[in-house]
């Protein structure tokens, strides 16, 4: 009998496990740049090599950062004072002989006018030469300028209403050679046209540009405290750097670090020296040029408007009165001017005194004498046009023919003669000084930079060579 045989069943298969997804604890967690950067510091911060080769690094850096900060700092305070002298007070002075070619031009038309249908030669060529000195100076700015500014603004009234005046001018003069009233009119309404729109917007012009030149002095005058900062920070970790060689090594000198404390120290002194140089020349050119510039301007340009009106007054004989109906509007005028003539040359003796400048005295002085004289003159014709003789005042005011002798005419050239004098002075004054200041810079952006990075490669030379005692 046969058995079937013992086959045991197979046990049932199981389906192969998944592997499990990783957990959040089993993956290494990601870690930024800064932190990697910042262990490796960390690491290296632990051994003297490391710790060497991080102080190198910060010493280049900081010496390479002072000398960029110097010579960035420099560069921007040397173009401010640049600007001093090659372009704001050019402009400024410019504007202020707009300011002057017009006055003087209104004070000539009117002389001219007063000496009758025969106007003297060498006084239209003065008026022609005043007319054409603004013309070539408002080219001139207006090339200069923004027309958007506020200068540009004033340039451009000005354009428009100097051939408006001049035509007025003409009308006059025509009038006046054919012996017609008419043309004393038309000498009035040039004259309003002139102090009330032109001499006006020149004046805006003047006071723009010059506080344009008063900007250009503050940023060349301001102390690079940034740059002086990082100096002094510069030397102090130069200074710590080589006393921890010396404590570590025993050794006096590390030639590298030395040549960079050099470095750093000479840029340092040049900074601060040169600075200090360019602030008091640049203090110099503004208290012994451009304050007395600025009041001489004012000065000569009071005593032209003064010129005119004292004019006007015996052309318009009365027929122009102030606002309340009292008083002879061009003679108050002229008093007006004349008393602020007094007090700017009170003023520019004074500022002569203070900076003991007796060349810029002398010609103030002179100007004083002529205003004197020429009040007391003034003063006369005013008695003798008043008393009737209309010819004898009008020869006191002119003088005769071709001749300015006893009149106020021959006071006003005395007094415009000296103030182109002490003028002629102070702009001198002004322009030695400014480059002075502006010399007292030169050189230094490049050279800040230039030692910066010989003081950066001293410094790496310098740790480079301890490193190497360590290989």
């Amino acid at each position: 009998m046969t058995y079937p045989p013992n086959v045991r069943p197979a046990p049932p298969q199981r389906a192969p496990e998944q592997p499990s997804a990783p957990t959040a604890a089993s993956v290494p967690p990601q870690r930024s740049g800064r932190a990697v950067v910042t262990e490796r510091l960390r690491a290296a911060a632990t051994t003297e090599p490391g710790r060497l080769q991080i102080i190198g690094a910060v010493l280049a850096l900081l010496v390479v950062a002072f000398g960029a900060v110097t010579a960035y700092q420099i560069s921007d305070r040397a173009t401010s004072a640049d600007d001093v002298v090659k372009r704001s007070q050019p402009l400024s002075a410019d504007a202020a002989n707009i300011y002057r070619s017009l006055a003087d031009a209104d004070a000539a038309a009117a002389s001219g006018f007063l000496a009758g249908p025969q106007e003297p030669r060498a006084v239209h060529d003065q008026y022609l030469a005043d007319i054409e000195e603004a013309s070539r100076l408002l080219v001139k700015a207006a090339a200069n300028t923004d027309s958007s500014t506020k200068s540009g603004h004033e340039i451009t009234t000005l354009n428009q209403e100097l051939p408006r005046y001049t035509g007025l001018i003409e009308r006059a003069r025509a009038n006046n050679r054919q012996g017609l009233p008419l043309g004393g009119a038309y000498l009035r309404y040039a004259n309003q046209k002139m102090a009330g729109e032109l001499l006006p917007a020149a004046e805006r012009l003047y006071a723009a540009e010059t506080g344009r030149l008063g900007q250009d002095y503050d940023s060349a005058r301001t102390w690079p405290f940034f740059s002086l900062g990082i100096g002094v920070v510069a030397l102090a970790v130069l200074f710590w750097a080589q006393r921890r060689n010396f404590h570590r090594t025993n050794r006096v000198l590390n030639h590298g670090l030395l040549a960079a404390t050099a470095a750093s120290v000479v840029v340092l002194l040049w900074l601060a020296v040169g600075h200090s140089v360019a602030r008091s020349d640049l203090a110099d050119a503004n208290t012994r040029g451009q304050q007395s510039l600025d009041v001489l301007n004012r000065a000569r340009i009071d005593s032209l408007k003064a010129r005119a009106n004292e004019n006007l007054t015996v052309v318009a004989r009365g027929a122009v009165l102030t606002a309340d109906g009292k008083s002879d509007k061009y003679e108050t005028d002229y008093g007006t001017g004349m008393k602020a003539l007094v007090e700017e040359l009170d003023t520019a003796a004074k500022l002569a005194k203070d900076t003991h400048d007796t060349a810029g005295s002398e010609p103030v002085a002179r100007a004083v004498k002529g205003v004197t004289e020429w009040q007391s003159r003034h003063r006369t014709a005013r008695k003798t046009d008043d008393s009737g003789d209309y010819d004898t005042a009008l020869t006191q005011i002119i003088g005769s023919g071709d001749s300015t002798k006893g009149s106020t005419g021959e006071s006003f050239n005395r007094v415009d003669k000296a103030l182109r004098q002490a003028l002629a002075h102070e702009q001198d004054e002004f322009t030695r000084a400014a480059e002075s200041g502006r010399g007292a810079l030169g050189g230094l952006p490049i050279g800040a930079a230039a030692l910066a990075v010989l003081g950066a490669v001293a410094a790496i030379v310098g740790v480079n060579r301890r490193l190497s005692e360590f290989r």
